[in-house]
């Protein structure tokens, strides 16, 4: 679905006069129904994935050395090939087992730190490759075995501002629970400002999406106690494990934030563990945004950070979720 048009705002910043104390806010708990969260849940988990799932930034799989990650309990390691392309596939050597996400890359070629078995992202003595995708942002792996889906030969990766005029930040975080809280999390924006005070204000959904899927909301993000960016903003999930929210109208209309669940299996206890991958693209038409891309290598932690309190007090909220699912006593 392509964004609707932006409306321009000369002044992206505003001063509040009259800033409301957080126990002051409008209470939001009769629109956040659980029957209502529930459903839109359960629209995400009825659309394909084609089996793909995201191991983590595009940055962090290289050239020099492997790249080691877990989905549903299975070793993947991925590096990049001669031509600098994504490669994936088994995480462990097909000779003795060794840990592969260790390994050495020289020209393209892993190397088993063990015996020196290389691996040149061809099938090889029982190893074969998984499918991978690099979308400039993320790194993809299919396992059709694990996803039992139909393949696609793609990920359905969301609409992006274009990469020579955006700033991609990408923040990973582990909690116990299981991707639908992860996704639920994200599909309930009515916790914004009252779980999260420190960044969000004045929020307001203007429309549930029961026919479109598409919640609106309208929030001001906050840059200081009497200063805010407000801004539209649309929460679409396109498959069971994903949701995107895109700014449609204020400062940096067009920007993204994905938020990716990637089950990781089971810890020795039998609790799910689930890692979020977050992809935030930013994006603005004004001359200034030129000169915070420049100086991307110093706001990319920033981001990072900011996201990482968020995702503190979220990823509390999916596992309590989860633990409430494992007790019955959910109310959704």
């Amino acid at each position: 679905m392509s964004p609707r048009p932006a409306r321009r705002h000369r002044f992206p910043v505003s001063l509040r006069s009259d800033p409301v104390a957080w126990h002051r806010q409008r209470p939001t708990w009769r629109e956040a129904s659980p029957a209502l969260i529930a459903a839109a849940l359960k629209q995400a988990q009825g659309r394909p994935t084609g089996n793909w799932y995201v191991l983590g930034p595009s940055s962090a799989v290289r050239a020099d050395s492997a790249f080691g990650a877990t989905v549903g309990g299975r070793e993947i390691v991925a590096w990049r090939g001669g031509d600098g392309a994504l490669v994936a596939g088994p995480g462990a050597c097909p000779h003795l087992g060794a840990a592969l996400a260790q390994a050495p890359v020289h020209r393209g070629t892993l190397i088993c730190p063990w015996h020196g078995l290389a691996l040149s992202g061809a099938p090889f003595a029982g190893w074969s490759p998984h499918p991978a995708h690099d979308d400039g942002v993320l790194a993809w792996v299919r396992l059709d075995d694990y996803g039992g889906e139909p393949p696609l030969d793609t990920p359905a990766v969301p609409l992006r501002p274009p990469a020579a005029t955006s700033l991609a930040t990408v923040y990973t975080g582990t909690g116990t629970c299981e991707p639908e809280d992860i996704v639920a999390n994200r599909l309930d924006p009515w916790h914004g400002a009252w779980f999260h005070p420190y960044s969000f204000v004045d929020l307001s959904v203007l429309d549930v999406g029961a026919d479109s899927g598409v919640l609106t909301v309208r929030v001001s993000f906050k840059v200081a106690p009497r200063v805010v960016v407000p801004v539209t903003a649309e929460f679409t999930a396109p498959g069971p494990r994903t949701v995107v929210m895109r700014i449609v109208e204020g400062e940096g209309a067009g920007s993204v934030v994905e938020t990716h669940a990637t089950p990781l299996g089971t810890d020795r206890d039998g609790r799910p563990r689930t890692r979020v991958v977050e992809a935030v693209v930013a994006s603005s038409g004004r001359p200034g945004f030129a000169v915070a891309r420049a100086a991307a290598p110093l706001l990319r932690p920033l981001v990072r950070r900011a996201a990482g309190r968020l995702w503190r007090d979220d990823l509390a909220y999916a596992e309590r979720r989860w633990e409430l699912r494992g007790t019955g006593r959910f109310p959704g």
